[in-house]
Order: structure tokens, then C-alpha cells, then sequence
């Protein structure tokens, strides 16, 4: 039986960076993804919390439709498409479904499943879909995942992702680093 994998979207397949340059042009802005020291961007940018909400929720389609492909995603997805069974479980919300598959369908990414939430809590859907691995951008979702679930989660390190991370939270630079763990995982297995 093939080994399922769920898989953040957001700084996780697409490039973590993808929000900056919207933030930047709406905000007048300058910021960089190492400026970005923590998940919650209200507390790292000086614009008040309605505001960039209320920025966000009407900006949203069109930063998910052009959001860039993370750097080696593709490639390696694509080589797991045969492989394993790609579940796809967003914090999005559930109305984005269709600009979500149109972004994976203009940029070639096979899937089994794509699952938007509209929460960050992401522990229900993925032991509702048994998945075997995890691979996450968030820290708290991470840790959350593999200790209740207990699973590997494989974690793509950026700067608002600092956090001490437990055992079994395998944290990875690139999505390279994250094929040569899954390899060896697979391996033990």
C-alpha cells in the first residue's frame, strides 16, 4: 500500500515569500522574507489587524493564483506522484477551491486530494485521511501533528519558523533536503 503524505500548501509548496511583494505594494512597504521572524504577520508589520485582514480577504484569490512555486517543488513532486498519494491539507478556506486546483493544474502538480479547512488546525483532516508524513511551513501545526498523531512531519525551514522543534519534526532547507529524508525513511520503513 502506498504511503500517503499530507502536505501544507501556503510556504510549503509555494515559495514562502509569496505574500511579500502583495504586502509591500498595498502597504508601501520593503520587507524581506528574513524580516518575517514570526507566523502571525500583524505582529511583525506595523498595519492594524482589521485592515490587513480585511487587505487579505479580498487579495486572497489572486495571491493564491499567482502565488510562485516553491524552489524544487515540482520536481520533486512530480516524482512522488507514482510513488505515494499526495493529500494536499490547506488552512485555506474551502471557497478558494477552485482558484486552488486551477493553480495546481497551470503548474503541473498531480494530486490525490486537496482538503482546505479554513483553520490552521490541521490534526483532524490529516489523521481523518491516516496520513503517514506531514510537510508543513507552520511551527505549532508541525509539532501539533506529529505529537498528537505521532508521525514524522517533515518541517521547511524559514525565519518565522525558529522554535525548538521535538524529536520527529525533521527540519529541512529545501524540498532536495526533504527527498533525501523521505528516502531514507522509506528505506527504514
Amino acid at each position: 500500500m502506498k504511503k500517503r503524505f499530507g502536505i501544507d500548501i501556503d510556504g510549503t509548496v509555494t515559495h514562502p515569500n509569496s505574500l511579500l511583494p502583495y504586502i509591500n505594494e498595498a502597504f508601501q512597504l520593503q520587507l524581506t522574507l528574513d524580516d518575517i521572524t514570526e507566523y502571525e504577520l500583524t505582529n511583525v508589520i506595523n498595519v492594524p489587524e482589521k485592515k490587513f485582514y480585511d487587505w487579505f480577504i479580498k487579495t486572497e484569490p489572486k495571491i493564491y493564483a499567482e502565488s510562485p512555486l516553491a524552489i524544487g517543488a515540482k520536481e520533486v513532486l512530480t516524482k512522488w506522484k507514482e510513488q505515494f498519494q499526495l493529500y494536499f491539507i490547506s488552512a485555506r478556506a474551502s471557497n478558494l477551491l477552485e482558484v486552488t486546483e486551477k493553480w495546481f493544474t497551470e503548474n503541473d502538480i498531480k494530486y490525490n486530494h486537496i482538503e482546505l479547512i479554513g483553520s490552521h488546525h490541521k490534526v483532524e483532516t490529516a489523521k481523518k485521511y491516516h496520513v503517514d508524513l506531514f510537510f508543513e511551513d507552520k511551527h505549532d501545526n508541525a509539532v501539533m501533528i506529529h505529537q498528537e498523531l505521532n508521525i514524522p512531519v517533515i518541517l521547511f525551514d524559514t525565519p518565522y519558523n525558529q522554535d525548538p522543534i521535538p524529536e520527529g519534526v525533521i527540519r529541512v532547507k529545501s524540498w532536495k533536503e526533504a527527498e533525501l529524508w523521505v528516502r531514507d525513511w522509506i528505506k527504514r520503513e
